[in-house]
């Protein structure tokens, strides 16, 4: 099979294996596992952050900010198609007791200008608000990248009105890869921020938060409350390492391929190719094919293809490590044969 579903499904490399298999550990809520301590400080200096904690997934990662940044009955100010708002169970208003106020952006970001007014004034019938989350890459915008400036200008709100910023950077070193802007550059602008270790990185496990020394003493005590306190954790958090270490730049390769097969499918009569293809991302409209998204995802299960339903016309191509460019030929020569009905 040839899955195209997510990032998320790719398998451990040898490396990481080894490593797993040869991790030096320790007990991680006695804050005594050496890996996990090389992990975290690895990740916090490539954030430009004071400190940074092993988490396990990134969905955890974004609960333990929100419990960290705010207070319950306080508001936060997050795209309206957020990952956090979307895919996240619910889980700032049932964790954190916090409520969202989705704000409707262009490809993933939110209009600074819309965000300031957003802000909940001094008001005995209003919410606090206390955060401001943004996503980069943004996944239901097909992985687009938020630009540089428009991340300056939301936290420049956010300063200016004395409240945090959290960023979703799940897939953040894509976003790095393919703009060629840092990761340290795209985190300075969030007092907090948390990517993934595996999606993209490969790693088969884990997720990471920076920010202030203080913020993460805070979160290591929420993370504990969720769950998240692990023991012998260095024999996933080795397989991070190992992420950090040499999956970063083979990344552009996901990127390539991505564009390769978005070119082909958008040669493929009936199919519309929805996003701009920036990362590792597309979305296509299957609408004209005569397909249903359904039905056009179970023809290609059929013939060796896992491609995932994204919504009620479009379908979602995912590249990452385990899929190779012979791969992308192989999908566009099977979609080809495919499409006509």
């Amino acid at each position: 099979m040839i899955d195209l579903r997510s990032d998320t499904v790719t398998k451990p490399t040898e490396a990481m294996r080894k490593a797993a298999y040869t991790a030096e550990v320790g007990d991680d809520v006695y804050e005594e596992d050496p890996t996990v301590n090389r992990l975290e400080e690895r990740a916090a200096e490539l954030l430009g952050k004071e400190k940074a904690l092993f988490v396990t997934s990134g969905t955890q990662g974004n609960q333990i900010a929100a419990l960290t940044h705010c207070r319950p009955g306080d508001e936060v100010i997050l795209e309206a198609n957020s990952h956090i708002y979307v895919y996240e169970v619910a889980g700032f208003s049932a964790l954190a007791n916090v409520q969202s106020r989705p704000i409707i952006g262009n490809r993933g970001a939110m209009d600074p200008e819309d965000v300031k007014h957003a802000i909940r004034s001094e008001n005995i019938h209003f919410p606090t608000t206390s955060l401001i989350c943004m996503e980069n890459t943004h996944n239901l915008a097909g992985g687009a990248i938020l630009p540089i400036e428009n991340m300056q200008a939301i936290y420049k709100v956010a300063k200016d009105n004395n409240m945090n910023v959290h960023l979703d950077g799940a897939r953040l070193f894509n976003a790095s890869v393919a703009s060629g802007i840092s990761v340290k550059e795209y985190a300075k602008h969030a007092d907090s921020v948390q990517f993934c270790l595996s999606k993209g990185l490969g790693a088969p496990v884990g997720s990471i938060i920076a920010g202030t020394e203080e913020f993460i003493n805070k979160a290591r005590k929420w993370r504990k409350m969720l769950g998240g306190g692990l023991r012998q954790v260095g024999i996933i958090a080795g397989p991070g390492l190992v992420a950090l270490e040499e999956n970063v730049d083979r990344l552009i390769e996901d990127h390539v391929n991505a564009k390769i097969l978005a070119d082909g499918l958008a040669n493929i009569d009936g199919i519309i190719v929805e996003n701009q293809v920036e990362t590792n991302i597309i979305i296509v409209n299957v609408k004209n094919t005569g397909h249903t998204p359904e039905s056009f995802v179970t023809a290609l299960k059929e013939q060796g293809i896992l491609a995932g339903v994204f919504g009620k016309e479009t379908v979602r191509f995912v590249t990452h490590y385990d899929v190779s460019r012979e791969d992308i030929d192989k999908t566009l020569a099977v979609i080809e044969g495919t499409v006509p009905m």
